[in-house]
């Protein structure tokens, strides 16, 4: 086993050219949506639904290599259809070519147009976990696209854990496997103690009624600010933006008064669904070849904890870019705003990975 660690060093000249990249019309076909309709649905808690609806966006061929695109938490697959990811990804010569793969976007359970507490079960819709949002993104692709192998699965953030559950779940079912923002490691420490927090304010709040309230609960709005401050943006640039008092306070009053927030319900579940995401055990199972991308100030999955070092050694095929820490990264959040930060990495680790 073999692995290979990247830090490079990134000069200032490519993010003012992602910087430019990034706002440059889409080069590649407009996006189809459709709706995949699972008879029956079971989850690991036990129950089921019945006519279980996942939304999913493709661009491209489907008689081309099929690639699968995973979405962060309280995102959705049209969140990778963003230049900050699509930009440097999609276009002609990029790494994932829209003229030679087909790409495919689910949104996945509780997010999206995809079925949700919201949708009318409220508290009463199963306590879904990583699990079941990949065997839902499974039968989608399987049986609703009718894949049969993936040339990668790639994710961001929850999409990275995502897709550390498909290398584990469904070991042979794609060549390469991108996990990105996330950790081959139990959800604990900071990443879990925040999530408790945004999670515990907003129960907590009078008007949550178990979930049954008829106003959404005001604190989920401060909460999400107070968890992204906490845990996205980057030290270097918050520092920057926030370089006085009178500009950080300006920038936190900014926020809060720009922060949306979704159903109650619906955010509560999905940052509850990582609760026991844990691969460790399964990385053995890992046959694709793997290159995980993180932010060296990434502050949910933090470089120093050495985590990579420690569990990489598992798996048979594995590589790791870590994108250095710079004024233009926004920590967790730059490998889903910025991929032309490691779109060359990306090419260069498909061009090795053998065919199944």
């Amino acid at each position: 086993m073999k692995i290979k660690q990247f830090i490079a060093a990134l000069a200032y000249a490519t993010a003012l050219l992602f910087s430019a990249y990034a706002v440059q019309a889409a080069n590649f076909p407009d996006p189809v949506e459709g709706d995949f309709i699972i008879k029956k649905f079971d989850f690991h808690t036990g129950e089921s639904i019945t006519d279980m609806k996942v939304h999913y966006y493709t661009v491209g061929d489907p008689a081309n290599e099929a690639v699968l695109l995973l979405h962060g938490t309280t995102g959705s697959g049209k969140s990778m259809l963003r230049a900050g990811f699509s930009a440097a990804m999609f276009g002609p010569g990029q790494p994932l070519d829209a003229s030679k793969y087909y790409l495919i976007m689910p949104d996945a359970i509780g997010a999206g147009g995809t079925a949700k507490p919201s949708n009318g079960l409220r508290a009463k819709f199963p306590r879904y976990n990583y699990d079941d949002m990949v065997d839902a993104q499974y039968q989608l692709v399987t049986q609703g696209l009718g894949v049969k192998h993936l040339r990668l699965v790639m994710g961001n953030s929850m999409g990275g854990m995502h897709v550390w559950t498909w290398a584990t779940r469904y070991p042979d079912f794609a060549d390469a496997a991108i996990p990105m923002a996330s950790l081959p490691a139990p959800m604990a420490g900071r990443n879990w103690m925040m999530r408790k927090m945004l999670i515990d304010s907003v129960r907590n709040d009078p008007l949550w009624d178990n979930g049954n309230y008829t106003t959404q609960p005001p604190n989920l709005r401060i909460a999400k600010v107070w968890f992204s401050l906490g845990t996205y943006g980057g030290n270097m640039n918050l520092q920057a933006k926030g370089a006085t008092n009178k500009q950080a306070s300006a920038y936190v009053d900014a926020k809060v008064a720009n922060q949306k927030a979704q159903d109650a319900n619906d955010e509560m579940y999905q940052w509850d669904s990582s609760r026991d995401f844990d691969p460790r055990a399964d990385l053995h199972k890992i046959t694709a070849y793997v290159l995980v991308i993180n932010s060296q100030d990434d502050e949910r999955n933090p470089t120093e904890l050495k985590m990579l070092e420690a569990y990489m050694p598992a798996i048979a095929h594995g590589q790791v870019y870590i994108i250095p820490e710079s004024p233009t990264t926004t920590g967790h959040g730059t490998t889903g705003g910025q991929s032309a930060l490691y779109a060359e990495q990306v090419g260069g680790f498909l061009a090795i990975v053998p065919k199944k």
